[in-house]
């Protein structure tokens, strides 16, 4: 790590003090063999927001777990937690980004489904695979949070 010093102020590369918050980290020069979603200028970034969205990767997990298409409340009694509102945004979110299939029934009251396109569908396999994965790992992950808490209890002493 190299430090800079400025006017007293104790600086690590990347990070300039003068912004508007301090501690915001600037990018430096992207390396040249960076390729993929590692350049800030890559659009697949927008695409790896969706799937670092908790409620994206639970819907698309639901979804692709069922037979059927859902409808909205039984989407939402599935997503314990998830507020209507939000599950309205994730929803659309979805759909915009060719995930989710909204289809509208013309009755009255109008009823609603939703499914996975077959993107989605690919895509509910790894959210699914995520999910599998958390779920064998949760005790190693669960002891290593604790293993680090102790830690830092035992330093602080």
């Amino acid at each position: 790590m190299m430090i800079l010093e400025e006017v007293s102020t104790i600086w690590e590369e990347g990070t300039f003090l003068t912004s508007r918050f301090p501690g915001d980290t600037m990018s430096a020069e992207v390396p040249s063999d960076a390729v993929g979603p590692y350049r800030p200028d890559c659009p697949s970034r927008t695409v790896i927001e969706t799937f670092a969205n908790k409620w994206s990767m639970l819907v698309l997990g639901i979804l692709r777990l069922q037979e059927r298409p859902l409808r909205f409340n039984e989407l939402r009694r599935r997503l314990d937690g998830i507020t209507q509102k939000v599950l309205t945004r994730t929803l659309r979110a979805l759909e915009r980004d060719g995930l989710v299939r909204r289809t509208v029934y013309p009755t009255v009251p109008p009823r609603v489904e939703y499914t996975l396109t077959e993107l989605g569908v690919s895509a509910g396999h790894l959210a699914n695979a995520i999910a599998e994965w958390s779920v064998e790992h949760v005790p190693d992950i669960i002891k290593a949070r604790e293993d680090f808490d102790h830690r830092g209890t035992a330093e602080a002493l």
